[in-house]
């Protein structure tokens, strides 16, 4: 089953996080009040401090916008060719995607094509010029006879009547053809990985397959998906169009569905949509849909849940069902949000780097928990690409599985404020719990007792105890999370809940943090030694240059190591070396690589980076504890310092 993700699309298998930019960085909320600077923002650079806290989530796509050029709150497009100023100029986003791509996680952006703002060029040709402009008929229903409250001397249609957004006419094909042209720009200024097609319900379909056509054309997996809230989904996802749609059904009934201790409203809505057993019958034929709990249109979940206990479940149950989850910036941390009195401000919140950081430590265990779900979601090919069957429905008790050549994923929650004892129909033999690793067999019926407001996923075939969350996953995510919270670490310290040497790592990761832009600017050169054999990307290997090659035997296998005795002049090297570093029991468990910059000694596991500064006591013992947690042994860590 290793080569599942080989046949299935990076879109298809994909957790997605979803980030409402000019929200998230607090920028002036009307482009006029922008005031521009000698430089160029640099929000953008504080979004790449992000990065860590998505892999730790088992984030692998962002879906970031609107971006470009506007008016106010990103949907009154003035420039289609250019992020918006108060975000940062087009190399920063540019150099964000390209970290996004270096940490394996795609970059998919709104794509805005129903409307323009009016400032866009067209629009103001058009008043300028009225009759005689050129652009006359890139808007729809223009009438030179009527007038609107800008006192235009004319009047347009508008998305939903509103005339900050003038409606682009896009059976006409010259406006077909610039926005084609856009996205080429983007592919290639950029390089995303996709578009997500805002308003696409109200689309001209012969758009979304010209669309179509041209994103097959740009890369062969670039990805289309299209907000649509009612309907029929198959006439926007089909193999002409677009390849998914948002799932606005399905986010319905995931939280009416427990506020009203109603399994069978979900329950509904996927055989509707999908049909089950892999039989088909659905409405769904062909892709996978976009599933979400929030997003920048919607008040947050807590604030629409009867009770926060359903959360969990909610989350599970979106992770396994068919489509393709999301989490919406700031729902890892339960925030709070409603839309009120015509203002979206309160669900598109304000949200600083530190900010992420010590909202982590605060709410570690519901992020822990959606890190075991995108660890799930990345592991156990059946949640991608399996059958949905489902296996037991009540009110309040619902079991399904996910079912794939060589492994069957199983999917119980108790929606109930009791225990529920669930006797459910499955295939025979072992099944391990996934959070826990917990064994349980079956004969035909697995018998599962469910605390409270709680779920369990459970796997059979393609599938290890010693794989499970509670087994690897938990403790290599949180020795990841102790160098990425730096303040945050250091705060919990202080209130009595970090112990010393976690204080030191923190103190020490902070350092680097802060120094990593000095690394940037300063042309730092690294040097120390990497086994080859503890990588599972060779690509590192060109981040390097090879000074000395030796062959060291061992007792174990495999028999010999090639020791490369290396120098590295790339800035972000302990970042890179970081996300190849193998962390696997069965390939020789938590292999590390030394090297030295200047009077900082790095020691890098996977998505770990340890450091002290030579001659530091304190800060090296901190480390060596570190390692011992992590298995090396004492005498391996005799490391050069000069």
């Amino acid at each position: 089953m290793s080569d599942w993700k080989e046949s299935c699309p990076w879109y298809e298998r994909a957790v997605f996080y979803h980030i409402y930019p000019l929200g998230m960085c607090g920028v002036a909320k009307y482009r006029r009040d922008f005031v521009p600077g000698e430089r160029p923002e640099r929000h953008f650079e504080e979004m790449e401090e992000v990065i860590p806290h998505l892999k730790r989530l088992g984030i692998t796509a962002l879906y970031i916008g609107p971006l470009f050029e506007s008016e106010g709150h990103g949907y009154e497009t003035a420039d289609y060719y250019r992020v918006d100023a108060r975000l940062g100029d087009n190399r920063a986003f540019r150099h964000f995607v390209d970290r996004c791509h270096e940490a394996g996680i795609r970059v998919v952006v709104d794509g805005v094509f129903n409307h323009s703002g009016r400032s866009f060029f067209a629009f103001q040709d058009l008043k300028q010029k009225r009759e005689g402009s050129a652009y006359r008929d890139w808007y729809c229903n223009v009438n030179f006879g009527g007038n609107n409250e800008f006192n235009d001397g004319f009047c347009y249609e508008a998305w939903h009547g509103y005339n900050i957004l003038p409606r682009l006419n896009l059976w006409n094909p010259a406006v077909r053809g610039y926005l084609l042209d856009v996205v080429r720009f983007w592919c290639s200024e950029f390089d995303i990985d996709g578009i997500r097609l805002d308003c696409a319900d109200v689309l001209h379909f012969d758009f979304m397959k010209e669309l179509r056509a041209l994103a097959n054309g740009i890369k062969p997996d670039f990805w289309l998906m299209g907000e649509v809230i009612h309907g029929d989904y198959s006439r926007w996802a089909n193999r002409d169009m677009l390849h998914s749609v948002t799932n606005y059904e399905l986010h319905k009934g995931l939280y009416s569905g427990h506020n009203d201790h109603n399994y069978f409203e979900i329950a509904h809505t996927i055989r509707r949509l999908f049909g089950q057993g892999g039989q088909g019958g659905g409405l769904v034929r062909e892709g996978r849909l976009y599933t979400f709990v929030e997003n920048h249109d919607v008040n947050r979940l807590i604030d629409k849940v009867n009770r926060p206990e359903h959360i969990k479940n909610i989350y599970l149950l979106s992770y396994t069902l068919p489509g393709i989850p999301s989490v919406y910036y700031g729902g890892e941390f339960l925030l709070h949000g409603v839309q009120a009195n015509g203002s979206d401000d309160a669900i598109r919140p304000a949200i600083s780097p530190e900010q992420y950081r010590e909202l982590a430590v605060k709410e570690k265990s519901f992020v822990d928990y959606l890190a075991m779900l995108g660890r799930a979601k990345g592991v156990l090919p059946a949640l991608s690409t399996g059958s949905y069957e489902e296996r037991l429905l009540t009110n309040r008790q619902y079991a399904y599985a996910r079912v794939c050549e060589g492994q069957t994923v199983i999917v119980a929650a108790n929606n109930d404020e009791a225990p529920a004892q669930l006797n459910v129909r499955a295939e025979a033999g072992e099944y391990i719990d996934f959070e826990t690793g917990e064994r349980c067999g079956c004969n035909g019926t697995l018998v599962l007792t469910l605390q409270p407001h709680s779920g369990k996923l459970l796997v059979r075939g393609g599938f290890e105890a010693g794989q499970a969350w509670n087994a690897v996953g938990a403790e290599s995510e949180s020795a990841a999370q102790d160098a990425e919270n730096g303040d945050a670490a250091q705060n919990a310290q202080s209130a009595g809940s970090e112990s010393g040497t976690q204080h030191i790592l923190a103190e020490t990761a902070r350092r680097e943090a802060e120094t990593r832009a000095e690394r940037l600017a300063s042309g730092a050169r690294f040097e120390g030694l990497l086994i080859k054999e503890s990588i599972d990307d060779e690509a590192i290997l060109d981040k390097i240059t090879v000074n000395k090659v030796e062959l060291w035997k061992t007792d174990g296998k495999p028999r010999y190591w090639t020791a490369l005795h290396f120098t590295s002049d790339c800035a972000e090297f302990p970042e890179a070396a970081a996300k190849v570093m193998i962390a696997d029991p069965a390939r020789g468990g938590n292999w590390f690589v030394d090297f030295r910059c200047g009077n900082i000694k790095y020691i890098v596991f996977r998505n770990r980076v340890l450091s002290y500064e030579i001659g530091s006591e304190t800060e090296k013992q901190a480390v060596k504890e570190s390692c011992l947690a992590l298995g090396v042994k004492e005498e391996e860590m005799q490391w050069a310092e000069a």
